[in-house]
């Protein structure tokens, strides 16, 4: 039995999420076209049975916020989260998209793997090219030796996280990697977030979507009230903006808008919880939330916890 902890970070959009819930085998965490969509880790886990010669593990993947140069509370959180999963993790998976130059974003990331000596030496780095799918297959083997000039990976493994291509192949190598050890958590749990976390990151999820290019940066979801009842759960949910401009794009004309995201987002919740919900949706305005430290730390679900 092996089993152990394994990072995945990137630059933003480089399909960190859409690649967890592929090996999750569901949706644990929220997609969008956006940057900076991900905010938070969040654990992913995946127990692969005995194949072959390859023996059974539990491995509990961590998917982080997409690296980049913080400029506010929101973000400097969010790069906390980055280097807290660089340093609880027995492997990590650096994934690149291969649509994209070869910039200073990437040569950041590189330079963050390496800053993490020494514990983060000794641990083996995989580089996942990603997007495959995307380029013409003569353009991967100009990519993979530049990027072995670059770090000494312990593997280049070249996926496409959304049509889940080279994913038993990299599941084999993640597992080969692992230590030998016990499993983490029981074998019927996928995560370790709360229901009320997931449910508040679709309602986000289907905000992003649906609104301008402006207001995704400025808003933020947090579920006031959680009823379980015998076969319906009650929900009511804050989206935070911080003006009154971008509370008028969410709430929309006769608040066409704000239903259209409470529709999408109760349907996926349902699915999700197998039960009917009735999900309440508010929007409320608090100026420059991203900068208030004391903000963004009650953001985090687990401090959310602690207070129920």
């Amino acid at each position: 039995m092996r089993s152990g902890f394994v990072s995945i970070i990137g630059r933003p959009n480089a399909g960190k999420s859409t690649l967890l819930n592929a090996l999750a085998g569901q949706k644990l965490a929220i997609v969008t076209p956006k940057p900076q969509t991900t905010r938070n880790r969040i654990l992913a886990v995946v127990n692969a049975a005995r194949k072959g010669s390859r023996p059974a593990a539990q491995i509990v993947f961590i998917d982080t916020p997409g690296i980049h140069k913080p400029a506010n509370s929101l973000e400097r959180k969010m790069m906390q989260e980055v280097h807290a999963a660089l340093e609880e993790r027995d492997l990590l998976l650096v994934i690149v998209d291969v649509t994209q130059k070869f910039g200073p974003g990437d040569q950041f990331v590189l330079h963050l793997v390496e800053s993490q000596a020494p514990r983060a030496q000794r641990a083996p780095v995989f580089l996942l090219l990603n997007k495959i799918d995307l380029i013409e297959k003569g353009r991967l083997l100009p990519l993979i030796e530049r990027y072995r000039q670059l770090h000494s990976f312990a593997e280049i493994i070249p996926i496409s996280a959304r049509r889940k291509q080279g994913l038993e192949d990299l599941l084999d190598n993640v597992i080969r990697h692992l230590p030998e050890g016990p499993r983490y958590f029981p074998p019927d749990q996928i995560t370790d977030q709360p229901e009320r976390f997931l449910a508040a990151e679709m309602v986000r999820e289907k905000a992003l979507n649906a609104t301008c290019e402006e207001v995704p940066y400025a808003t933020t979801v947090v579920v006031e009230r959680w009823e379980e009842q015998e076969k319906l759960t009650r929900i009511a949910a804050a989206i935070y903006c911080e003006r009154e401009g971008q509370k008028a794009i969410l709430i929309g004309k006769g608040g066409q808008m704000l239903k259209k995201i409470g529709t999408e987002a109760r349907r996926e919740i349902e699915g999700f919880l197998g039960t009917r919900v009735f999900l309440e949706l508010f929007v409320k305005v608090r100026d420059h939330w991203r900068d208030s430290r004391q903000f963004v730390e009650e953001l985090d679900w687990r401090k959310q916890l602690d207070k129920l």
